[in-house]
């Protein structure tokens, strides 16, 4: 019998709660660790209210986690895993390993439904568990109490990078510069692309330049947007808001692509021959694949790419996920186990 601390939403809204349960037999492909630091996604926040209408209750969200081994299940051992290694678990817990997706590589798409973290006792706890092929092993220079973010947000915007077979030669632009697109501009600056921020706030430019953006533009000026016509390889959009998406659509270049990761609830107006004419593209992704988020925290532990964080001991953590809710998050809140 393995009890858990965590702190869990007793129903869609409330504020979290002292639970501790009974994680039963370690199943022979899981690992357990120890949770160190575990990152708050808005992700987080749409799962204890139940917008996406699949929240069970308690529910003990967290999927930015980063730890130490504790248990190897008995068909985890021999996976190049070591008891007290340093680890990250994010969105996804396991996957079933045999479908064509899985076998391909491309497990985040697992035909069976790959296993959300959240619905699979989350990181906002002692110990979790997950699948050893989701355990991801971490460089030991990385720095563990900011990583827990790459392994969500991070995720979310290297996946269009690989995709798009984007190069130091690319020109590459983020829309929205908050939680995913801060760590998207620390990324493409790593890789050596030229990068333009899109920002509807004028006041976050010198913050953004520092970050790695070569130029910032005002999202919400028509005519800056238009003087960009035909430039850009790949646009990345991280907002979830309805905008103005054409004049976007006419900054690509020819094949450049339009790749949104942020959940736009109404569709993309894109006229036909905006694409026709240029071989342009609109396309979008979830997180990645346990191969694509070891090469990510490769990357980010050789180029120094730490995503900008705010530290809270896991204890307050209401007053944290209210912190986010309340937008004032810069850029993303960390909780620091303290049980």
């Amino acid at each position: 019998m393995t009890i858990i601390k965590s702190y869990a939403a007793p129903q869609a809204g409330a504020e979290l709660e002292l639970y501790e349960f009974d994680a039963g037999e370690l199943a022979p492909e899981d690992v357990e660790v120890d949770v160190e630091y575990c990152g708050i996604c808005h992700s987080d926040l749409s799962m204890i209210d139940n917008e996406w209408g699949i929240s069970s209750y308690p529910l003990v969200a967290g999927h930015e986690v980063i730890g130490r081994v504790s248990a190897l299940g008995s068909a985890a051992q021999d996976k190049g895993l070591k008891v007290g290694q340093r680890v990250g678990i994010g969105w996804t817990a396991r996957s079933c390993g045999h479908c064509d997706a899985c076998i391909s590589g491309n497990q985040i798409n697992c035909q069976q439904g790959s296993v959300p973290t959240i619905l699979n006792k989350g990181g906002f706890a002692n110990k979790i568990r997950a699948d050893w092929q989701w355990t991801i092993p971490l460089p030991e220079s990385i720095d563990f109490a900011a990583a827990g973010p790459l392994l969500c947000g991070g995720i979310t915007v290297f996946k269009p990078l690989l995709m798009h077979h984007i190069t130091a030669n690319s020109r590459v632009g983020v829309i929205g510069i908050g939680g995913l697109g801060h760590i998207a501009i620390k990324l493409l600056r790593a890789m050596g692309c030229e990068v333009t921020a899109f920002s509807s706030n004028p006041s976050k430019e010198q913050e953004v330049l520092k970050m790695g953006a070569d130029k910032v533009v005002n999202s919400r000026d028509p005519q800056a947007l238009t003087a960009l016509a035909g430039q850009f390889d790949l646009i990345i959009n991280t907002v979830n808001v309805d905008l103005d998406w054409q004049p976007y659509f006419q900054a690509l270049a020819w094949g450049g692509n339009f790749h949104t990761v942020g959940a736009v609830m109404k569709p993309f107006p894109v006229q036909a021959f905006t694409l026709i004419a240029g071989d342009r593209s609109v396309s979008g992704s979830a997180t990645g694949s346990p191969f694509e988020l070891r090469q990510l925290m490769k990357l980010a532990a050789r180029a120094h790419v730490s995503p900008q964080t705010e530290l809270f001991p896991m204890s307050k953590i209401n007053d944290a996920l209210q912190h986010v809710r309340d937008g004032k998050a810069r850029y993303r809140v960390v909780l620091q186990a303290d049980f």
